[in-house]
């Protein structure tokens, strides 16, 4: 994965608008992270190959950046992300890293199930 670059996931985004797809959304402050440190709240969320299409997606922020997709009944948002894999030519895949390196927060987006 390599840092996200503003214009190039925008252009991705805009490619996959209007097409019925499959969704991966994850979050996670770690599920055991109540274990390690009594202060942390754990809190996490998943959901996979749910199909939505979108007319719009944008990506916004300095980094981390968010990720908004308007669809026909409401919107999907993401913040926190960080990067994303650039090799992945049928599939838009961006994750957001804390400072260690764990992972926070996943959005995907495919035309085939995952």
């Amino acid at each position: 994965m390599q840092p996200i670059h503003i214009k190039e996931t925008q252009d991705r985004l805009d490619s996959f608008k209007n097409e019925e797809l499959y969704i991966h959304l994850e979050m996670t402050t770690g599920a055991y992270a109540a274990h390690h440190d009594s202060t942390k709240h754990p809190a996490a969320t998943f959901i996979t190959n749910a199909r939505i299409r979108y007319s719009e997606g944008s990506i916004a922020g300095n980094g981390p950046f968010r990720v908004g997709l308007k669809m026909e009944q409401g919107w999907v948002y993401c913040e926190g992300l960080t990067h994303m894999e650039e090799t992945e030519q049928e599939r838009i895949i961006m994750a957001g890293h804390d400072r260690d390196g764990k992972l926070v927060v996943a959005l995907q987006l495919s035309k085939l199930p995952f």
